[in-house]
């Protein structure tokens, strides 16, 4: 995200939320001042103010600060300000948390949707057959989140920076107190955060409207506090101190030529709309500390030691009017040690646990995952992905985590926020691909799914898509027991369109359709392997609907019994970069139209991806089908052809009884989408070989080379690229929503 979110955005998402809105004046619990111990030194209070990933230079600041016995006896911070201000308020020197800043995981911490990893089995289905990260409420009308992103991992971060404090409700007890400004986006006004779980303070004053969720705490909608309050020195005043030391990373007005660009115009319409708010609270500073950050921006969060060299380089510049507040060597040991003497290190250990803010139901299913962690100190790195996996099951936007009571007889709160756009949730598709200029297939359509059917943990879920393809199709998820196994009725109709080939010219379009119902049981053994048996019956049919008929047209009763394995390892839907994927299914046909009676057949299929760094990986794939000897109907022959299926040739261009099919490839991430339009894009190249034979026959096989683009967009895998075979064989191909 951190490359791919243009600031454009963030202006625009940025002033959206702030057009109209009033400041009013704080109420008296808004706000509380501090008594400090009685000293002969004036009370010293940082600001550290919000400006993204700028606000690394607040690490600089305070390495220079702490190298020069400059004590610090309040902290009040905005936005990212207040991140760095809480961690320095908690104890850490400006090396852990420069740490800190390195060794995060700025990709996934800023994510939004569970990764494919975390999803749960039937979550993995949906994501392969629709895969989109968008979402919509469909109970009462269609819904939208109110966020891109949901914050859910960015809030697990923060739950485990303050582990130690999770169970402080007071931020005066931390060893240097701390306050951070949000902004209340019903009322319009800025909330000064002094008294709730830190991890949730931190969380709201984050908050950039439409981009993160917004927090609810006490019945207050909280965003980020840089809307009304930038640069918080009226708080360090009301929380008693004597000097204000500011640190301004915000970004600057534009020159007349910035603001020539619509990203710059937007920008500084957001620097005009704030700029009064912040020369108010500057002129209540002392000293002003403001890096030369230059090229740097508000995403460049991975960019942590040079940008807080930066802030280093500013504090030297002010030291003359910096270092008569520094202390001696002997009251600036005190002064540590008094501070040292009130942070926390361990790890807390609760006994009980409990679950708010969802239905008694979800919450005992939460809690029943949870509870064997009770009596042992908290892992965050176990419960952080125990939380993610629960989300992963599609019914709640985030989870986080704080504790209460004493510090060794703590309660583990588990904070659960049920998707407000819910509970039925709709996953669009828009489906478009093409290997000829003259044969271009379009449809649109989605999945609908229902929670809690007649049973918890159940589900019923409608498909509908039209256009090239059609598909309505209904089916029924019932677990039975605890365990793993379910029952799961279906019913569908579907048709497509198949081409029909002769010395590679494409010479009829045939129209199948099936209307079909049939019964699942299956075991699903954890959030990757699946097994299933069942049973179909229906109607089938194939006539030509364009040009000569190669096939006779065929109709009649369909009939099988089935069975299948699936395995899904693999990192992503869409475009994996490790681990492994394998599917493999058998049937028997009873009967089929335009078959004399019943014939076997059974596929596997495989793909592996194995990284070799950070941005490249190779991968391979392949598969293989047999109707053991015996004569497949028409419609259940094997097709080849098609990218990533023999690319250089139609789609389905060759047909049999038997298919063969291996490939090799390589892809490297060449850079990222704009974070509302998606993630990361990838080149890639690959070869293929592979056949068809009947019964009886060799296979006929054929060589292709293909390469192009891979684009992880929000709705759907876009691929473009081309291939080249035998025979001079070559095509251009496009495709958006699926993967061919």
């Amino acid at each position: 995200m951190i490359r791919r979110c243009p600031a454009l955005i963030i202006s625009w998402l940025l002033l959206m939320s702030s057009i109209g809105a009033q400041t009013r004046p704080m109420s008296q619990l808004d706000s509380r001042t501090v008594s400090s111990p009685n000293q002969s030194r004036p009370r010293i209070g940082l600001v550290l103010s919000g400006g993204g990933a700028r606000g690394w230079a607040h690490v600089g600041v305070l390495k220079w600060l702490e190298e020069h016995r400059i004590p610090v006896d309040y902290v009040a911070g905005t936005s990212m300000g207040g991140l760095v201000g809480a961690m320095y308020a908690m104890g850490a020197r400006p090396n852990e948390i420069r740490e800190v800043g390195n060794e995060m995981d700025w990709d996934k911490a800023l994510s939004g949707p569970p990764s494919f990893d975390e999803l749960s089995y039937r979550r993995k289905e949906d994501q392969r057959a629709y895969p989109t990260d968008v979402e919509f409420g469909a109970g009462k009308g269609i819904k939208l989140p109110s966020g891109i992103n949901s914050g859910h991992n960015i809030a697990l971060i923060f739950d485990k920076l303050t582990l130690p404090y999770a169970s402080i409700r007071n931020f005066d007890d931390l060893p240097i107190p701390f306050r951070c400004v949000a902004t209340d986006m019903i009322e319009a006004r800025q909330v000064v955060l002094s008294d709730m779980p830190l991890s949730q303070a931190l969380r709201a004053t984050m908050s950039i409207p439409g981009l993160f969720n917004p927090v609810e705490i006490n019945d207050r909608v909280l965003a980020d506090g840089g809307l009304l309050n930038n640069i918080p020195t009226d708080v360090a005043k009301e929380m008693g101190a004597d000097i204000i030391i500011a640190v301004n990373v915000g970004t600057p007005l534009g020159t007349r030529e910035e603001i020539r660009t619509l990203p710059g115009m937007l920008s500084q319409i957001i620097g005009v709309a704030t700029i009064e708010s912040d020369r108010r609270n500057l002129k209540l500073a002392n000293l002003v500390i403001t890096p030369d950050l230059g090229k740097y921006t508000l995403l460049d969060f991975t960019a942590v030691n040079p940008i807080a060299d930066l802030g280093y380089k500013a504090a030297e510049l002010n030291g003359a009017a910096l270092e008569k507040y520094s202390l001696s060597e002997d009251e600036w040991k005190e002064h540590i040690a008094a501070r040292d003497a009130r942070r926390r290190s361990g790890v807390p250990v609760p006994n009980t646990l409990a679950v708010e803010g969802t239905t008694e139901q979800n919450a005992r299913s939460v809690s029943k995952s949870l509870t064997p962690d009770l009596g042992n100190p908290i892992d965050p790195d176990e419960l952080g992905t125990k939380l993610s996996r629960i989300r992963g099951q599609g019914r709640y936007e985030s989870l986080d985590y704080t504790l209460s009571g004493a510090y060794d007889r703590s309660r583990l709160m588990i904070h659960v926020r049920d998707k407000a756009y819910g509970p039925a949730l709709l996953l669009p598709i828009v489906a478009l691909r093409s290997s000829n200029i003259a044969d271009v297939k379009f449809s649109i359509g989605g999945r609908f799914t229902i929670f809690d059917i007649g049973e918890y943990g159940s589900e019923l879920r409608f498909d509908a898509i039209i256009g090239s393809d059609d598909l309505l199709g209904i089916e029924y998820f019932r677990p039975l027991g605890q365990k793993g196994l379910f029952v799961a009725p279906r019913a569908l109709f579907e048709a497509n369109s198949v081409d029909l080939f002769s010395d590679g010219d494409r010479v009829a379009e045939y129209r199948q359709r099936k209307v079909a119902a049939g019964v699942d049981f299956g075991y699903i053994f954890n959030r990757r392997t699946e097994v299933r048996v069942g049973y179909e019956v229906g109607r089938a049919q194939a006539k030509v609907s364009i040009g000569d008929p190669v096939l006779p047209s065929v109709r009649g009763l369909i009939s099988d019994a089935s069975a299948s394995f699936s395995f899904e390892g693999q990192n992503s839907a869409n475009v994996p970069t490790r681990g492994l994927s394998f599917n493999a299914n058998a049937h028997w046909y009873f009967a089929a139209p335009g078959s004399e009676g019943g014939f076997p057949q059974a596929q596997i299929r495989a793909a592996n991806h194995m990284p070799l760094n950070e941005k490249s990986s190779l991968f391979l794939y392949g598969g293989a089908g047999t109707t053991f000897s015996d004569t497949a109907a028409p419609l259940q022959q094997f097709t080849l052809g098609g990218p990533f299926r023999l690319g250089a040739f139609g789609p389905q261009e060759f047909r049999g009884d038997n298919f063969v099919l291996a490939g090799a490839g390589y892809q490297h991430r060449v850079g990222y989408l704009p974070e509302f339009l998606g993630r990361k894009i990838y080149a890639a190249g690959w070869y293929e070989i592979g056949g068809t034979s009947f019964s009886g026959s060799d296979f006929d096989l054929r060589n292709s080379v293909s390469g192009g683009l891979l684009l992880e967009t929000r709705i759907g895998p876009l691929v473009m690229g081309g291939a080249f075979g035998e025979g001079g064989r070559g095509r251009i191909f496009i495709s958006l929503g699926r993967i061919f």
